[in-house]
């Protein structure tokens, strides 16, 4: 079946270097990721259009794989479109593909499950400072990996989200949260169905003070029980941040 020259619903796969930015979303003061998309879409296709992500991420934050909607016109082949649209958008931005979804289709409410990254390194490496947070002190990785555990019988994660937010509930499905040797890093990986703003940086904080043994499992349950943000660590810096994947159920892509 041909797409081209129809208004129709697509889901488009994007990354991003987030250093320059002031997160995902289009801010009034800013330069965020989604303005410049948006733009270039526009340019492009020779209208205005609106660009829908999957969710936000925070200034400097970046993206392996991020994915948005948008309602247009494709007036080329898949391949054609990705080379021009690439060709507009500034070297720290990538888009890698471009798939027809049905019209219901919603890229931040049908999102299944995101994962996101965080990377630290513990001795200065001038490679890496944009990418990984140099955290310094000795860290007992098993005993982060024990905190971080309980997460994944936990529900409500009030305390490790921002103050001041829009969202109806705290609730969140946790699937995956562990930390990792990998090389001269130490990457968490976190999975979940959604997450609130700021949360992944906040959870990394806290289970920054179980590795320094700050703080034991009993008192971090004691934190999750509190839903309160003071009672969590800082967050730590947003270059050691990467959201990694963005899952949907098959049903919502039209195939050719």
């Amino acid at each position: 079946m041909n797409y081209l020259c129809r208004g129709m619903r697509y889901f488009i796969q994007l990354s991003y270097d987030g250093t320059k930015y002031s997160g995902w979303q289009t801010q009034h003061n800013a330069v965020a990721v989604q303005q410049v998309v948006t733009q270039c879409l526009s340019t492009l296709l020779g209208n205005e259009v609106e660009c829908v992500g999957s969710g936000r991420t925070d200034a400097g934050v970046h993206a392996r794989v991020q994915v948005a909607h948008v309602d247009m016109e494709l007036r080329h082949e898949p391949e054609e479109f990705l080379y021009r649209l690439n060709s507009l958008l500034p070297h720290d931005i990538a888009v890698h593909w471009v798939k027809p979804v049905r019209p219901e289709a919603h890229a931040r409410f049908d999102a299944e499950s995101r994962s996101y990254e965080y990377h630290i390194h513990q001795k200065k490496d001038p490679f890496k400072t944009k990418y990984s947070y140099l955290f310094r002190p000795e860290l007992d990785v098993d005993a982060m990996n024990k905190a971080a555990a309980l997460m994944l019988t936990w529900k409500d994660f009030q305390s490790f989200s921002k103050v001041k937010t829009d969202v109806k509930h705290f609730d969140c499905d946790i699937f995956e949260a562990c930390w990792r040797r990998e090389n001269d890093s130490l990457v968490f990986y976190v999975s979940a169905n959604r997450f609130l703003r700021g949360m992944v940086r906040a959870v990394v904080g806290t289970l920054l003070e179980a590795g320094q043994g700050r703080l034991s499992q009993t008192e971090f349950k004691e934190i999750l029980e509190s839903r309160d943000r003071k009672s969590a660590a800082r967050n730590v810096p947003a270059e050691g941040l990467f959201l990694t994947n963005v899952t949907y159920p098959e049903e919502i892509y039209i195939l050719s």
